[in-house]
């Protein structure tokens, strides 16, 4: 499927905030400033703070207000990225066609930048100006986003419990847990934070709840097809890495064509979510479609 044009616009946006956001190569410790701008402009779609600009646009946000909430939440993607290539968790070489971080900067500062991305993010959000119902909705941006990266049910616990389950035989329940809240928590605050930065009515904000929530699983499910069915030019790092590991995924549990169904009806469901916003929600409902796909 080709990109759309309004997702390669928004790609344009969000790359040059990131790029006023960020401290420059020259800042002092140059190292740890370019090892952040490397992995964030390494490529990428930028899928989840498109889908934060596309749900806040539904609503009747200001584009000027959102996009630091958008560049925050990439930030903190980006992070997750690097910590996931690390040789404690994922031990991966390659990400989007070249060396990891901690290949090309090492280790530690791979641990670090990762830590600067995250803080960087939170800083962002926390810095955003404006008082009243403005304030009001940022603090709710900044705590779904916060709750996402997090513990409970959020990016870090899902990691610790797929880092926990590598070589065991789980219950499809575990796997859902895993997938929800190690991808599917980001994907699904990407949106939230999107809906609160509006001005959207309750049911607006259950649609778009329920929408991020079957994307963000979908989009999971979608990445365990592509390691499989993949080569490392397409996939622009190693295939195959969650056979080798023993990961907990779909097509282990489920099979490919199982799996490339579940992926779909999830889509179907997310788009179907989306009635009440009506022609608002056009370029959601192209997400959502374009998230899958990548695998068909």
């Amino acid at each position: 499927m080709q990109t759309p044009a309004f997702i390669l616009e928004r790609s344009r946006q969000i790359e040059e905030a990131l790029d006023r956001l960020l401290p420059s190569n020259e800042t002092i410790p140059q190292s740890i400033h370019r090892a952040m701008r490397y992995s964030v402009f390494a490529g990428g779609k930028r899928l989840r703070p498109t889908l934060c600009l596309e749900a806040a646009a539904a609503v009747g946000a200001s584009e000027g207000e959102v996009i630091p909430v958008a560049c925050a939440v990439e930030m903190i993607h980006t992070y997750s990225l690097i910590h996931d290539d690390l040789p404690a968790l994922d031990n991966d070489d390659l990400r989007r066609g070249r060396p990891t971080v901690h290949k090309q900067f090492g280790e530690a500062v791979a641990i670090l930048a990762g830590d600067a991305l995250l803080t960087r993010a939170f800083q962002v959000l926390g810095s955003l100006d404006g008082g009243g119902e403005i304030l009001n909705r940022r603090i709710h941006a900044l705590r779904e986003i916060g709750d996402a990266v997090g513990t409970v049910e959020g990016m870090i616990g899902g990691q610790v419990v797929d880092i926990e389950s590598e070589g065991k035989e789980i219950p499809a329940e575990l796997l859902h847990y895993i997938h929800s809240s190690k991808t599917g928590a980001l994907i699904r605050a990407s949106v939230r934070a999107g809906a609160f930065m509006g001005e959207a009515a309750p049911h607006e904000l259950s649609a778009l709840t329920e929408y991020g929530s079957k994307i963000g699983l979908a989009f999971q499910i979608t990445d365990d097809i592509l390691d499989v069915v993949s080569s490392a030019e397409q996939l622009g790092k190693t295939p195959g890495k969650d056979r080798s590991t023993r990961k907990a995924t779909y097509p282990g549990l489920y099979g490919l064509d199982e799996s490339r169904r579940k992926a779909k009806q999830l889509v179907i469901e997310a788009v179907e979510s989306l009635d009440c916003l009506q022609a608002r929600g056009e370029n959601l409902k192209t997400l959502a479609y374009f998230f899958v796909e990548r695998a068909a």
